[in-house]
């Protein structure tokens, strides 16, 4: 890279004072070089301009730095140039920022969220977004700022803001119009050749265009400085504030995560899709908070990507009703066999529920709307919220094929019992469900009521997404050699204030290690279990290593963020809290730690990412891909033998399986592998490299393209039960290799 000259340098000065404060250690029997404190950061958002100069010879960037305040600082530098060499000068300008935004955070002991980056700039380097999110944890919101000063072309025609007589105003919905001045203004014009306009543009110089940038990027964070989420026309999921957030435009990255049968499965599949202009439609309750919402996000970020035409609509906003939450979340409890035995499903819950879900139907189904004729070509319907949907679009649209997912367990031991609320419950959906083309399952045993047809019935796991917030690497960049990384401390911090506002005790992190169970405060979560197996874990580490201090046994952390449509929530966690306050468990009480978190992913990449060791000690689960989470990050996993949790671990070598409710087997695994470092170690390398590509964002998807696919050449498919990535393998000519990680295929009995 040739070198860059400085055009105008950062100015402001960061207090030394503060940086040896904030740097500060003390001295630690077990870890002497741990910092005494998290490193305090402050966010900070940046705006990223570029431009050739000098007749295309040289190219200028602009970097502007923003406390969402105020614009605090501003650099420019100018770097050799070759028009239209993309590789070459892409990668410098890449070089570029990264290593200024990482220099100015480090002097600064900032942490900068987002980043407005122009258009004409990403132009010119394609990955810089991809490079911010994935080496800086940056948020890349793009913007098309254009050279010329324009003028409002939306503002309304108030009398005592615009006067009507200066021309300023346009109306709304035009393009938004340059702003001339006259050039005589500025300077002579009598050299100005004969027929040329004395009006001149006003030009925008290109720190004004990056300050622009930063001052836009800030709009598009809400509370808890994280992006905000958008909803469009008809209740679609506007994924990635409609496509302006670049987080991932490299899609060689996502190549990267799988191996290259999955990888030439999706190619092949997405091809036909995007050649037969095929729109894909999912369908689903929330927009935010839930396993299902954090898929969807993932799913369509890469779908367009591929330029896969897919959306994704949702049914509680804008129509949220606290009745229908709370039915959904009793139906779900019931089917789960977690519910009172006096809990039911009344005609009135029934009705209010039909009614909700027609209006949202009625949405959809209108001239114009996903539904309606000319709309998808497909139609996911995602668990027990939407099968209402079903029997309204087979009276619109008969042709339409319907693919419902089931995320749930069902307890089909339970719905056949006659009179039971497991059977009320089930019948209720049943009468919908059966409208649809294909039932997609857990690939659990049980979780599927014999009424489904065998020949309707596929096979397919949930999935997490590699590259999003929650399971990226953070970066691991650092400004002194003892300390984690910047971008984990700043979310660890973060946490810590967050404890600090709730009054909760606080992770002594990293002075000592911490047990963590990521989970929804649910009754099927397991969470008193959790806390009497660390109960017996401490107690056996006091009994069998007298020569650990306390100070030396780890802490332990229930986390995690719920769903709109979860009120069940603050009970359960009013519950857990009153349990640790117990004679049983009270002399561990400043050493848990309970949280309910703001939807924050990499705070929960960071939680996890820190840990020693995960538990997933639910009693009934569906998959639960926090399994798999935990594992690809290396975490050594305790966790029961429920739902599917024992298809993500290999027991012995990536984590250990128990019988629910035995805490006292839970508590010797926990022993084993804290006071065991080389079996920790063993643990934990064979977890990093045996995941799935199943249970990824590509993977999973390859599943929805396959479905898309078949049913557009006109192909009913009828799986009888077989897991829907072994069939898109071979439709695909995709085989497995000797050695691919994939889940266990054996033992299972998915209907009874």
């Amino acid at each position: 890279m040739a070198p860059a000259s400085a055009h105008h340098q950062f100015e402001s000065v960061p207090s030394a004072a503060v940086r040896r404060r904030l740097s500060s250690t003390v001295p630690s029997k077990q870890r002497p070089n741990v910092t005494s404190t998290f490193a305090s950061l402050t966010p900070m958002w940046a705006g990223i301009a570029g431009s050739p100069i000098n007749n295309n010879q040289q190219y200028e960037i602009a970097i502007s730095v923003h406390d969402s305040v105020y614009s605090t600082d501003f650099s420019s530098t100018v770097i050799s140039f070759t028009p239209g060499n993309l590789d070459k000068t892409g990668k410098e300008i890449e070089q570029h920022v990264l290593e200024t935004l990482r220099k100015f955070s480090t002097e600064h002991l900032c942490k900068f969220l987002g980043a407005g980056v122009t258009l004409p700039l990403l132009k010119e380097t394609p990955n810089l977004c991809t490079r911010l999110w994935l080496d800086l944890d940056i948020v890349p919101i793009v913007f098309n700022i254009k050279p010329f000063h324009t003028d409002s072309a939306t503002r309304p025609n108030v009398k005592h803001r615009i006067s009507s007589t200066t021309g300023s105003y346009v109306p709304s919905g035009a393009e938004t119009p340059t702003m001339y001045v006259e050039s005589s203004h500025l300077s002579d014009n009598s050299q100005l050749p004969e027929g040329v306009s004395g009006r001149l543009p006003i030009q925008r110089t290109l720190d004004e265009q990056a300050d622009s940038a930063a001052r836009k990027c800030i709009m598009y964070f809400g509370p808890g400085n994280n992006p905000r989420l958008s909803i469009g026309p008809r209740n679609q999921v506007t994924v990635d504030a409609a496509g302006k957030i670049h987080l991932l435009d490299d899609i060689d990255e996502y190549k990267k995560t799988v191996g290259a049968g999955t990888w030439g499965a999706v190619t092949k599949l997405a091809d036909e899709l995007r050649e037969k202009k095929v729109k894909i439609g999912f369908f689903s309750s929330t927009p935010q908070g839930g396993g299902v919402a954090l898929m969807r996000h993932a799913l369509i970020r890469f779908l367009s990507a591929l330029d896969v035409d897919a959306a994704w609509y949702v049914g509680y906003v804008p129509n949220p009703s606290p009745s229908v939450f709370r039915t959904t979340k009793n139906n779900h409890n019931i089917l789960q066999g977690v519910a009172p035995p006096e809990l039911r499903l009344t005609q009135e819950a029934k009705d209010n529920f039909d009614a909700w879900i027609l209006k949202n139907g009625l949405r959809w189904t209108a001239e114009g709307g996903p539904l309606a004729p000319g709309g998808v070509d497909i139609a996911f319907i995602d668990d027990p919220q939407m099968p209402g949907l079903i029997p309204l679009i087979r009276k619109v649209r008969p042709e339409l094929p319907i693919i419902y997912r089931s995320h749930i367990e069902i307890r089909s031991d339970l719905v056949h019992v006659p009179g039971s609320p497991q059977e009320e419950v089930w019948k209720y959906l049943w009468n919908n469900i059966q409208l649809a083309d294909l039932f997609i399952s857990h690939p659990v045993s049980k979780f599927v009521p014999s009424d489904v047809p065998v020949e309707k019935l596929a096979l397919l796991g949930a999935a997490t997404d590699w590259l999003d917030g929650l399971n990226k690497d953070l970066d691991p960049w650092c400004p002194l050699p003892y300390l984690q990384s910047r971008d984990s401390q700043f979310y660890m911090g973060e946490f810590r204030s967050l404890c600090a506002k709730e009054k909760m005790t606080e992770l002594q992190w990293p002075q000592r290690d911490y047990i963590v169970q990521v989970a929804r405060f649910d009754p099927a979560k397991g969470i008193p279990n959790v806390i009497d197996s660390y109960a017996k874990f401490r107690r056996m580490l006091r009994a069998k290593a007298k020569d650990l201090d306390e100070d030396e046994h780890p802490q332990l952390l229930i986390c995690g963020h719920g769903a709109v449509d979860d009120p069940d929530a603050s009970i359960i966690y009013d519950q857990v809290m009153q349990l640790i306050a117990t004679d049983e468990y009270v002399e561990f009480t400043q050493d848990i730690v309970v949280m309910r978190l703001p939807p924050s992913d990499q705070l929960l990449n960071a939680l996890m990412a820190n840990s020693r060791i995960a538990l997933q000690l639910s009693t009934r689960e569906g998959f639960e891909v926090k399994v798999s989470e935990a594992v690809h990050a290396g975490k050594p996993i305790v966790a029961c033998r429920t739902g599917g949790i024992p298809l993500q671990i290999e027991h012995g070598k990536s984590g250990y399986l128990t019988a629910p409710g035995d805490n006292t087997a839970v508590a010797e695994h926990l022993f084993n592998l804290h006071t065991d470092e080389g079996l920790y170690r063993r643990v934990s390398e064979y977890a990093k490299t045996h995941v799935s590509d199943e249970v990824g964002t590509v993977g999973n998807a390859a599943a929805w393209l396959y479905l898309a696919v078949m049913y557009h050449r006109g192909i009913k498919i009828k799986p009888n039960g077989a897991w829907l990535n072994d069939m898109l393998r071979a439709e695909t000519g995709e085989a497995y290799v000797q050695g691919e990680p994939k889940l266990p295929r054996g033992g299972l009995d998915i209907q009874g």
